[in-house]
């Protein structure tokens, strides 16, 4: 009774939306931190560094569509089984799934900061584990924006709930900053566990809220079906029994699917940018900007560059219902392209222009990912109404763009690192510059302009990274045609097949 006057009090859509809290907390956290604790404090060496994040990579790209399979296969069976299964109990299965994976992904996210065993092996595992459950909870809390509405204005309301609480988990990045010290790591670790603990009491208060409230609605909905199969005396005239979509069909089909495969070659640039800048945010920090601003500010320009995104990005979801995410998204590309070359022609010297660049490159990018999953929402619409599925498998193409796009977490600090080697000489592993990088070797750079080599490839790397980003991803979203009449269409369609068996009722 508590538990319902309690749903009583709060939306769906609000809860729904501060799921994305408890995951939030911990993961920005964990982003800002986890290569500098196994770099510097548990020094970590490069092979196993690179043999640790090689393998992460192979695990972070497969286990997105395994999951999403593993959830979604029964809705690619044939109508017999297919068939039962209503939108509800769609919802209530992602909710349990929710309820279990949450709290194991916030355990998972504790065994960073304990050194327990080797750098490496540890290093490796805590990836692995920790990219596991995150991908359950990402997986079905992302399947569950496609399965809970149809209509644009809906998904939207329920974005906008994300981004609230999303913006509220980013504060984590405030508090941390307080406590983070590589001399004295105790005072991290215990506010790791306090943020743990509190994801792991929301997941399980907010999943049981929302199961309490779906179960309300499943058994209706299943008592109607059993009493429309007694009076039923055969099969509906439009109906007609299919075999089971198998993996490799499913590939096939999705392999023809065109706006998929040009949205996951943009989205597959855009997780690059956003983990290259998660990834190299505090170099930026320390070698472009310590000299000339205080600690304080650095501590505010990282915390405004979590939260802004989120906050931001209520605004793009206003101009997302006016214009369409399809145009919000082209304006956010070409807004990043003006702005890196902008900051090109300026120079390094600016100190003011660099903080709004490098706090501004961050909320644009990131605010550009926020939009994604409306686009994949939409894309489960064209899946289920090209392909004629029975339920929408909204997991499994959640999962199948990961697995195309994942890659670019795990190239993001690989190519950086390596390109802050050759263009700087600077190794963040040995921490000694090598003899023959290609800035070093140019004497008015090393010694006579004034401007370290250091400092100087770290902003050709800041403002020309957003440069090719943009361009790539201009290109390929030019290609993508879902949407303006097409999506309309491909909404009207979907929400039309949802309520067909009404039809097939009547024709008895």
């Amino acid at each position: 009774r508590v538990m319902w006057l309690l749903f009583c009090v709060f939306s769906t859509a609000l809860l729904y939306g501060s799921l994305a809290l408890f995951t939030s907390i911990l993961h920005n956290v964990f982003l800002l931190y986890y290569v500098e604790t196994f770099v510097s404090i548990y020094k970590i060496d490069k092979i196993s560094f690179w043999v640790g994040e090689t393998i992460f990579l192979i695990w972070n790209s497969l286990n997105d569509p395994l999951f999403g399979w593993l959830s979604d296969r029964t809705f690619l069976s044939s109508p017999q089984t297919g068939s039962q299964i209503t939108s509800p109990e769609v919802v209530l299965k992602r909710l349990q799934a929710l309820s279990r994976n949450g709290p194991l992904f916030a355990l998972s996210f504790l065994a960073f900061w304990v050194a327990w065993t080797r750098p490496g092996l540890q290093f490796l595992v805590c990836l692995c584990l920790y990219d596991g459950f995150l991908t359950m909870v990402d997986l079905h809390h992302s399947a569950l924006l496609a399965d809970l509405a149809v209509s644009a204005t809906d998904r939207t309301r329920l974005n906008f709930h994300c981004s609230v609480f999303s913006a509220l988990g980013s504060f984590s990045v405030f508090l941390s900053y307080c406590f983070w010290d590589k001399e004295n790591f105790f005072s991290f670790r215990l506010f790791c566990v306090a943020l743990a603990a509190f994801s792991i009491l929301g997941f399980f208060i907010v999943s049981r809220l929302l199961q309490s409230h779906f179960q309300k609605e499943v058994h209706p909905k299943q008592d109607e079906a059993l009493m429309l199969k007694e009076l039923s005396v055969g099969q509906a005239p439009h109906t007609h029994p299919e075999k089971p979509v198998t993996i490799g069909q499913y590939l096939k089909q999705l392999s023809k699917h065109r706006n998929f495969l040009w949205f996951v070659s943009m989205n597959l640039v855009q997780v690059f940018h956003c983990h290259f800048n998660n990834n190299f945010f505090p170099l930026f920090l320390e070698h472009l900007l310590s000299d000339n601003i205080s600690a304080s500010t650095g501590s505010i320009l990282l915390g405004i560059s979590y939260i802004a995104p989120h906050l931001n990005n209520l605004y793009f979801l206003t101009l997302c219902q006016r214009y369409g995410v399809y145009q919000v998204i082209r304006w956010l590309f070409m807004l990043k392209l003006g702005l890196s070359v902008a900051m090109l022609l300026a120079g390094a010297d600016h100190i003011y222009l660099l903080c709004i660049f490098i706090a501004s490159n961050r909320v644009f990018t990131e605010g550009t990912c926020k939009l994604l999953k409306l686009v994949i929402s939409d894309l489960v619409d064209e899946d289920f109404v090209v392909n004629r599925r029975q339920q929408a498998a909204s997991a499994l193409l959640f999962g199948m763009v990961a697995l195309l796009t994942k890659p670019g977490q795990t190239f993001a600090p690989l190519i950086g690192t390596w390109l802050l080697c050759v263009y700087t000489g600077y190794d963040i592993f040995e921490r000694e510059p090598a003899k023959d990088s290609s800035l070093a070797s140019v004497p008015d750079i090393a010694s006579g302009s004034g401007t370290q080599p250091l400092r100087l490839g770290c902003f050709y790397m800041l403002v020309f990274v957003p440069i090719t980003c943009a361009l790539l991803q201009l290109a390929a979203w030019s290609r993508f045609t879902l949407h303006g009449r097409k999506l309309q269409g491909i909404k009207a369609l979907r929400q039309g097949a949802q309520h067909g068996h009404l039809i097939d009722v009547k024709a008895i």
